[in-house]
């Protein structure tokens, strides 16, 4: 019997938003499958997320429960702000973004623009940030409906969705452009002084906001919360109070504000969607084949690891130095290790109790800070370097199959590694050390600050090579350096957790020298350090080798994507 070639146009079925969340909860049953400790994972991330999100909902509930009206428009506008600015920088220091379903799987399908975004959106909302943050902030209806009755707890609800949808449209958009913008050669080094300069702008915030905590009328902040209730930060979440303090006209305006927002973000992340589609970016015009002196061996060493021998191992460590520049997801972790190693000293030894800011004396530094107060923060600085080798294969993924079948040695394996990775960290901390020196107006603190950073690094590195070996995940095949499995974010921040905690204890030493030498300390500081943070790097590939030499295949398995 003859088929037909083409169906009749009725029994062809347009593609929807459901099918975009069915296939993301389908692809989400499928990590799972096989896999208990990260479904585990996953529902102790989801218990966490709610109980955060339970406790914000009580919080932003207060005003309604006290019955203080003058405050539920500065509560809303301060929160709802911090929600938006939290999901739009949050993913790019941190987190990640939830990328289950990766927009290069639908490069060959005859979807449209429209199709493809609106499916995308609608599988973001379905994760446990989008539902945490719906609980806390409907803490606000309560406080509006308290305030204004049902007609306030109407639009308040209205409002929350649209922030909900105005956050979670936020983190796509910016994730995405920067994805866009470091696959682009030609505008990475713009790309990451954006990334730093957004990253960065949480510790002047924080330093701003400790020295003026306690001089600060609340009172005279309803003006600037009003201001904020206008601008897309804080639109949505003020609508309802509008309509509950007797200014209903600002409500539909608010919330107008609010969808021209989310249109826009929608329509700029489309943009940059295509180029996720086919993992490429305009570079420009080509200049010309660069010259390039020495034999093809030489070429592969990049400039950084030009000394090393032309054997096994320095053809180990190249091949690593060019990934970490080269590989978006990596370089991005650079830039965040460059940005928090800053300002982390700086928040803890600049912006404790001495720290102010006086109309007339102008900016003064903490009069207390001695040799052992820095050394503590470098001790955090230190282990936050060498955090992001805690999933180190899993930036490899199913590419590790190469050295599981050439046999490559595991203390081998770790070593190159450990080269590669601190051709680049290693001067980032020394100029930390420098860029706190003269901060801090002592030049000769420079040599223990920089010793504690390489014998903390160092202790970090060899707790990590153990974490990465024994713990490792996979990471989804995507050219978005930002984007993380299901549940693979509650991973990340447990194996963190545990690598900082392992870190610092290795670390320890480093300040009880400190406390225990005294002034000697600041002439010691960085031979000893230097010794003791080598010391125990290599001691740490040396048994963490062993322990990579036993488990190739299953590093490997763990590692490789799930398709």
């Amino acid at each position: 019997m003859a088929v037909p070639v083409t169906d009749p146009a009725s029994r062809v079925h347009p593609v929807k938003a459901r099918h975009f969340v069915r296939l993301k909860l389908r692809v989400i049953g499928n990590n799972f499958r096989g896999q208990a400790w990260r479904a585990v994972l996953f529902v102790i991330g989801s218990l966490v997320g709610l109980w955060l999100a339970a406790t914000a909902f009580f919080g932003l509930a207060a005003p309604g429960f006290a019955g203080e009206d003058r405050y539920a428009l500065l509560v809303a506008a301060f929160a709802g702000g911090l929600t938006v600015l939290g999901w739009l920088l949050l993913p790019l220091v941190f987190f990640g973004v939830d990328e289950t379903l990766d927009p290069a799987r639908f490069a060959l399908l005859p979807l449209s623009r429209r199709t493809l975004v609106t499916g995308l959106f609608a599988a973001a909302l379905v994760s446990v940030p989008t539902v945490a943050v719906l609980v806390a902030l409907s803490g606000l209806v309560v406080t509006a409906g308290v305030f204004g009755g049902w007609p306030a707890a109407a639009v308040a609800v209205l409002g929350v969705i649209s922030g909900l949808l105005l956050c979670v449209a936020a983190a796509r958009a910016m994730t995405s452009a920067f994805a866009s913008m470091l696959r682009s050669r030609r505008v990475r080094d713009l790309a990451a002084v954006l990334l730093a300069v957004a990253a960065a702008l949480l510790g002047p915030l924080q330093l701003a906001g400790l020295a003026a905590i306690r001089d600060t009328d609340w009172d005279r902040l309803t003006g600037v919360a009003t201001v904020i209730g206008w601008t897309p930060f804080g639109a949505p979440w003020t609508a309802g109070i509008d309509v509950a303090q007797g200014r209903a006209w600002a409500a539909p305006l608010k919330l107008l504000i609010t969808v021209v927002t989310i249109v826009a973000l929608l329509a700029w992340w489309s943009r940059s969607l295509e180029s996720a589609m086919i993992g490429t970016a305009s570079t420009g015009p080509s200049k010309g084949k660069p010259e390039v002196s020495g034999g093809a061996v030489d070429q592969l060493f990049p400039q950084a690891a030009g000394w090393l021998r032309r054997d096994r191992f320095g053809a180990l460590v190249a091949r690593e130095a060019r990934y970490w520049w080269r590989d978006a997801r990596r370089r991005a972790n650079l830039i965040t290790i460059a940005v928090v190693g800053l300002f982390v000293p700086v928040m803890v030894n600049v912006g404790g109790q001495g720290f102010s800011i006086d109309s007339e004396q102008g900016f003064s530094l903490p009069s207390d800070t001695s040799p052992l107060l820095v050394s503590l923060s470098m001790l955090f600085v230190g282990l936050l370097a060498a955090m992001t080798l805690a999933n180190q294969f899993g930036f490899d993924g199913s590419a590790y199959a190469a050295n599981v079948i050439a046999g490559v040695p595991g203390r081998l394996e770790l070593r190159a590694r450990m080269v590669a990775f601190s051709l680049y960290v290693l001067p980032m901390l020394v100029l930390v050390s420098v860029v706190m020196a003269l901060i801090l107006g002592e030049p000769t603190w420079v040599g223990f600050m920089a010793g504690t950073l390489i014998a903390t690094f160092g202790a970090g590195l060899a707790v990590n090579s153990f974490v990465s070996v024994l713990a490792a995940y996979s990471l989804p095949e995507t050219s978005n350096p930002f984007a993380m499995n299901s549940g693979a974010g509650v991973t990340k921040s447990l194996l963190a957790l545990v690598a900082m905690v392992a870190t610092a204890a290795t670390g320890l030493p480093t300040v009880i020298a400190a406390a225990l030498l005294g002034d000697a300390w600041l002439w010691l500081g960085l031979p000893l350090g230097i010794l003791y943070g080598v010391g125990v790097a290599l001691l740490g590939s040396y048994l963490a080798g062993d322990a990579l030499d036993r488990r190739q295949p299953e590093l490997l398995t763990a590692v490789t994507p799930r398709r």
